[in-house]
């Protein structure tokens, strides 16, 4: 059975629209933990700095109840809508291949189980690493990698090791059966027909971000 995300993503659903889900959900989750109950789109879009109208044609996308007047949707029905859109409600279990201070990292964030992804397991290549365990999660040989994959039917894999490495881990991921790429290594990766790859470019954010402070220093 498909999902509302791929149903949605086959009818030509923007990536801009997307992207704003999670901090449509974000928000929502800031506020229904304060004890609010109600929230209209306009409040939506003063808070996360977003379009009353682009609020308004996204959650027409998500919510299954309309808004009420005066007081507009109700948190915690639209927060579900929204997880179901996005395959929140359904974890998706990821391995990380790299143990080194940005893996290390992920393995303890437990913000990843409020966005639907379950880290079960690290892989590394170093003996010191190796047996070692993060937040009870622990870090095998890369040896292992594809037996865990299989017995665990983990299909997202993500890669925190140095650029070198990277299409090695990669091509290693994609011969264990995993079928989507989260890149953190500074590397243009190639992958085959039928892998997802996403990369996150820390650097380029990072000069974007010392831009936009340059400019605001000028003003």
């Amino acid at each position: 059975m498909k999902n509302k995300f791929s149903e949605k993503t086959e009818k030509g659903i923007s990536k801009a629209t997307l992207a704003r889900m999670p901090l449509y959900l974000h928000y929502l989750q800031e506020e229904s933990a304060k004890g609010a109950q109600y929230i209209s789109s306009s409040v939506i879009a003063q808070s996360i700095n977003v379009s009353s109208v682009l609020v308004r044609k996204d959650l027409a996308l998500v919510a299954s109840e309309a808004g009420r007047p005066r007081l507009g949707f109700a948190i915690s029905r639209l927060m579900v809508d929204i997880e179901k859109f996005l395959g929140y409600d359904n974890l998706s279990d990821a391995i990380i291949v790299g143990a080194g201070g940005l893996g290390r990292a992920f393995l303890g964030y437990e913000g990843f189980k409020n966005n639907g992804l379950n880290v079960l397991a690290a892989f590394d290549v170093a003996p010191s690493l190796v047996g070692t365990s993060v937040a009870g999660k622990t870090i095998y040989p890369m040896t292992e990698l594809a037996a865990f994959v299989k017995r665990h039917n983990v299909k997202i894999g993500i890669i925190t090791v140095p650029k070198q490495a990277a299409q090695e881990v990669l091509n290693a991921m994609v011969d264990a059966g995993i079928k989507a790429v989260w890149n953190f290594a500074p590397a243009p990766l190639r992958v085959p027909k039928g892998i997802v790859l996403k990369t996150e470019d820390l650097a380029a954010s990072l000069a974007i971000l010392a831009g936009q402070l340059y400019q605001l220093e000028q003003e």
